[in-house]
């Protein structure tokens, strides 16, 4: 599961290598993007192709909140406290699903049409490395990119539009727009760090294209590991001027 990745490259790169028109991201950081960090992706819309933030994280299923809930129902019922059930499940939090795996999930089928597709810029991406974890240390993250340059690519995603929940109890209900990507099983240069799964990536405009506009059963077929040829083990990428 790839919950971080590295964007390097600035709006500009992005408009033209996605054939967006409009950007509603503003001035882009280069650096590093977590779970819920706001970050840029590309998506359809009424205007056009267009280059707006978003925050990583897609809803959770609502049987995962449903079971959230009634433990945490429980726990006040075991204390001796009236308990509103709908209010408790609105603000139970949901810290989100960076990444989805099974598209064929009731939970997934609504957002996989073209007008849910996006694109997420990146340079290069990470995944936990234990087997060089030093005792009584962190465990460090092993990068990929796809190529030793860190050129621009990107991950095949999903977007969802203003949605009210709670991502962390101090920020309380909030509405927000939503996005995580697509995973496969993994090439033979990732496996042996992550057995589990890779992103998917997409590396040419016709590829971002298909994703964008195909149908699911066209759009579907991009959802397999990228080529060992294109996958490259690179150090920490540094940090560049976002152009």
């Amino acid at each position: 599961m790839c919950n971080l990745y590295n964007v390097t490259k600035g709006p500009q790169a992005i408009l033209e290598f996605t054939r967006a028109m409009l950007n509603e991201a503003g001035n882009l950081e280069p650096g590093d993007v977590y779970p819920d960090y706001s970050a840029p992706i590309v998506r359809n819309s009424d205007r056009g192709r267009v280059l707006p933030r978003a925050r990583w994280g897609l809803p959770s299923s609502r049987k995962a909140l449903m079971d959230a809930a009634s433990r945490r129902a429980e726990k006040l019922r075991a204390k001796g406290k009236d308990v509103d059930f709908d209010l408790l499940l609105k603000m139970e939090p949901d810290g989100g699903t960076t990444n989805v795996r099974n598209t064929a999930s009731r939970h997934w089928k609504p957002w996989l049409g073209v007008e849910n597709r996006c694109v997420v810029p990146f340079t290069a991406f990470a995944e936990p490395d234990p087997a060089n974890k030093p005792e009584g240390g962190r465990t460090p993250d092993a990068w990929f990119s796809t190529g030793s340059n860190y050129p621009l690519a990107f991950f095949a995603g999903i977007w969802v539009p203003s949605w009210e929940c709670v991502r962390k109890v101090r920020e309380g209900l909030i509405c927000t727009d939503l996005f995580g990507f697509l995973t496969t099983e993994p090439n033979a240069i990732v496996v042996p760090i992550h057995p589990k799964a890779m992103p998917v990536i997409l590396t040419t405009a016709d590829e971002i294209e298909t994703w964008l506009t195909a149908p699911w059963d066209e759009a579907n077929a991009l959802q397999r590991p990228l080529p060992d040829a294109m996958t490259t083990s690179v150090p920490k990428p540094e940090s560049e001027d976002a152009k």
